[in-house]
C-alpha cells in the first residue's frame, strides 16, 4: 500500500515538474551527502526510544525550504506534508519532523558551531561549479528587525531561562533619522557572480566600521563610506570618501558606487523573494545560525540562476 502512494504521489509531481521546476533543480546543484561527514553522530540509530531519528540530509533541507519562504518551524512542518514540491525537495520521506525536531536541531548547530562548517562545505561546492567573478570584493550591511518586546513582562528577577516576550540581545539605532531594532547582517560577495562568501551577525547598534571581513590577499575590498578612515587588511581600500571633497574625489565615490551596487543585490532578494528582514528569535547566536541559512539559501538560489542563463 506504501508503494503504491509513493508511486501515485511522484505521479502527481510530474505534473508541478513541468510548471515549477525550480526547487528540483536547485536541489540538484548540491552533493547533499558530502554534508554527512560533518556530523559526527549521523551514523547513530534511535533503537526504539523517543522519538525517531532523522537523516542530516532531511534536517538540512528543511532549513533551506525554510529560509526560501521565511516560515515558521509549525508553519514549515504543516507545509512540508502539503506541498508535493516540498516532499519532492525532501526526497518524499515517510516521516517529516515535526516542527520542535526543527527547532532542537537548529539550537544543536548552534551549540556545537556545525553551521560554520555546514556554510564552508557549501563554499566548497559553490567554488567547484567555476562561476565567473570580478576583480574585488564587496562588503555591507543589512539590518534584521526584531520585535523590541515590552519593557515590563512581569518576568524581572526570573533568570536568562525565563520566558520573555523582551528581545535578549537585540538593541536599539538610528539611520537616517529612522529607529530600528534588532540585528545587522554583514555579508562579503564577490563581484559579478554576487554571491556571498562571508558573513556576520552583530546587534544592530554595532557600527559596520568595526567589522572587517577582508583578507590579506584580496586586492580591493569595495565598501560605502561608513569605512573611510578605518583601517583594512586588504592590500588596496575601495572605500568611498566622505566630506568636504574635491571634483575629483566626487568623480571617485561615483566609480566605486557602480562598482559597490551589486553589494545591495543579496539583500534585496532575499527581502523581497524570501520575505526576509526580519527575524522572531531572541538571541544573537540563534539569529546567526537562521541568517547562514538564508544566505545559503540566496547562495544556492543565486547559483540556480547564474547556471541556468550560462
Amino acid at each position: 500500500m506504501e508503494n503504491f502512494l509513493d508511486y501515485a504521489m511522484k505521479t502527481k509531481y510530474e505534473k508541478v515538474k513541468t510548471l515549477r521546476p525550480r526547487l528540483e533543480e536547485m536541489k540538484n546543484l548540491l552533493d547533499w551527502k558530502a554534508f554527512l561527514r560533518l556530523f559526527p553522530d549521523y551514523n547513530r540509530h534511535n533503537r526504539g526510544r523517543g522519538r525517531p531519528f532523522y537523516n542530516r540530509i532531511l534536517m538540512l533541507k528543511l532549513l533551506f525550504l525554510q529560509s526560501w519562504y521565511n516560515i515558521s518551524d509549525e508553519e514549515l512542518e504543516f507545509q512540508c506534508h502539503d506541498r508535493l514540491s516540498f516532499q519532492q525537495f525532501l526526497d518524499f520521506p515517510k516521516n517529516i519532523p515535526d516542527y520542535s525536531t526543527v527547532w532542537r536541531f537548529r539550537e544543536y548547530l548552534a551549540e556545537t558551531g556545525l553551521a560554520v562548517h555546514i556554510w564552508k562545505e557549501l563554499q566548497r561546492q559553490i567554488e567547484s561549479h567555476n562561476i565567473q567573478v570580478h576583480e574585488g570584493v564587496i562588503q555591507d550591511a543589512c539590518f534584521i528587525t526584531a520585535d523590541p518586546g515590552k519593557t515590563k513582562s512581569g518576568m524581572n528577577g526570573r533568570g536568562d531561562d525565563a520566558k520573555t516576550s523582551r528581545n535578549r540581545d537585540g538593541s536599539w539605532t538610528k539611520k537616517n533619522n529612522k529607529s530600528y531594532f534588532g540585528y545587522k547582517l554583514h555579508t562579503k560577495i564577490n563581484r559579478g557572480s554576487k554571491i556571498i562568501n562571508e558573513i556576520a551577525v552583530t546587534t544592530a547598534s554595532i557600527h559596520d566600521s568595526t567589522v572587517d571581513l577582508s583578507t590579506s590577499d584580496e586586492d580591493v575590498v569595495y565598501r560605502d563610506k561608513a569605512f573611510t578612515g578605518t583601517t583594512c587588511k586588504a592590500k588596496g581600500n575601495g572605500s568611498m570618501t566622505r566630506g568636504k571633497l574635491s571634483i575629483w574625489e566626487e568623480l571617485r565615490n561615483k566609480r566605486i558606487m557602480k562598482k559597490r551596487a551589486q553589494g545591495e543585490h543579496p539583500y534585496a532578494t532575499i527581502n523581497r523573494s524570501f520575505k526576509g528582514g526580519a527575524t522572531k528569535l531572541t538571541t544573537i547566536h540563534r539569529v546567526f545560525v537562521q541568517q547562514l541559512f538564508v544566505c545559503a539559501g540566496y547562495n544556492l538560489h543565486r547559483l540556480h540562476y547564474l547556471k541556468r542563463s550560462t
